[in-house]
Formats: C-alpha cells, structure tokens, sequence
C-alpha cells in the first residue's frame, strides 16, 4: 500500500473528472443552440433514462447471476476467455441496441425526427459518460484523498480493507496512485469516441424503424458487439490499452460513415 498519492496524481484526476462532466454538457449546449426549437429537451431525457434502465437496471442484473454471484453459469463464464468475449460483447449489443429499439419505436411519440434522435444519443451516450467513467474518477479521487489525509492504518480500517483483500486494495491504490495526463486524456478520448458511437447506433436503429426495416436491429446489435470486442479483450488482459482505443475510434468513424450514407447531413445542417 502506497503511503500517499502525488498531488499530481490528485490534481489530474480532478481535472478530468471536471471534463467529463463538461463533455455532455458542452455537446448538448451546442446541438441545441444549432437546432433550436426543432430538438427537445425530452429527447436528451428519453436517452439518459433509456441508458440508466437498460445497463444499469437490466443488464447489471443479468451481469449479477452470469458473472457476480457463484453460479455454474458464472464459473463457466469467468473461466473461459472465448465465453466471457462473447457473452460481454453480446449482451451489451441486445440490451442496448433492443433497450433503443423499444423506446423509440414505442415511447417517443412524438418528434422522432434526425435531429431528435441525435438528441437523444446524446443523452444515452452522456449518461454514460457520467455513470461509468465520472463516477470511477470521482471514487478514485475520493480514495487518493483519504490515504493522504488519514494515513495508511487509518484508511485501511476506514475501507475495510484485511489480509484477503490487502494484495487487490493495494494494486488498485497503486494504479490510483499513477494516474497522470495520459491516463486522463485516453478515459476522455475513450468516452468522446464512445458518444460518437452512441449517437450513431441511435440513428442506425431509427433509420430502420422509420424506414420499416427489421434488418438494422440485429446489424446495430452487431455494430455494438464489434466495437465493444477490442475492450472485452482488454478486460481478459489480451491487448493493449491504445489497441482498444485506435479500435473505438476506427469503430467510431465507420459508424459516422455508414450514418452518413443512411442520411443527408449537409441538408440537415444547412437548414438549420
């Protein structure tokens, strides 16, 4: 166990938690002010609820028996590479992608235009922003904190931390306590990339409703799964962190192409 975190370390992770919280801010503002009346605020809300429902509700608890609790489907699960792959990249695809399907099919009644539907993949995209990458900075900010103000014997007693879990509580405040700009500028890349990805999986599945095409769901489900393959890899330590994030944004930029053959962008920014 480190002995204390560098006020670096401290002051870098404050600094991107502070950007993190900005990112879907500043995008929001910005969409807004260039489409005006024509996008709605309750787009941006149908989005970030429609994230917290179907990852943190739904699909946490599939997460709870299949990979948490000690289950046969869990060991089988964790201890096999190729199974834990496919069941994170999969279930991530159908819970989102089905959880975007249902909602815009079924909820929003109204104003399901282009511009709206952006609207809402920002709302999905920086929902998770802010559940997932803020509020692991934040945590970790707190935790850097208490080591330096508490000491190391007052701070393991403060988190719980015994002689089982001392080795992990020691490796995770170590990681913690070599945070530095690299560290904060590829999490922030990272979730640019992942709005990007968010906002056009939107699309893609709005595209099929308003078209009547089945076929762009289960191709959005596979979109997803593939972006999400290099980061489930990662998990398992196969790769390396700048190979999952070169393949977020080549996922990110193929997504924008393909979103820029299903719709004229040029005209809906031009008219604007």
């Amino acid at each position: 166990m480190p002995e204390s975190i560098s006020i670096n370390s401290i002051i870098m992770m404050g600094v991107t938690a502070a950007i993190l919280f900005f990112l879907p801010v500043i995008v929001t503002i910005v969409w807004k002010k260039k489409m005006g009346e024509k996008v709605s605020w309750k787009s941006l809300l149908i989005g970030a609820v429609g994230f917290f429902v179907t990852v943190r509700v739904l699909e946490l608890g599939v997460h709870m028996v299949c990979l948490v609790l000690d289950t046969p489907i869990s060991r089988f699960i964790n201890g096999n590479t190729v199974a834990f792959v496919l069941y994170g990249i999969f279930m991530a695809g159908i819970f989102e992608e089905c959880g975007r399907y249902i909602i815009i099919k079924y909820i929003v009644k109204k104003n399901k235009t282009t511009e709206n539907m952006i609207m809402y993949g920002i709302g999905h995209g920086g929902m998770e922003v802010w559940a997932i990458s803020l509020l692991t900075v934040i945590s970790n900010l707190a935790m850097a904190i208490m080591l330096n103000t508490l000491g190391v014997e007052a701070f393991m007693k403060a988190t719980a931390v015994t002689a089982e879990n001392q080795a992990t509580a020691t490796t995770m405040m170590n990681q913690i306590g070599t945070f530095g700009f690299a560290n904060g500028a590829v999490m922030v890349m990272e979730r640019v990339f992942c709005m990007v990805i968010h906002i056009c999986l939107t699309l893609v599945v709005f595209y099929g409703i308003k078209e009547n095409k089945k076929i762009y769901l289960p191709l959005a489900i596979l979109a997803h799964a593939t972006f999400d393959l290099f980061p489930a890899l990662y998990q398992r330590g196969i790769g390396t962190m700048w190979m999952t994030e070169l393949w977020l944004a080549f996922c990110g930029i193929l997504l924008v192409l393909w979103c820029i053959k299903l719709f004229d962008f040029a005209k809906l920014w031009s008219r604007n």
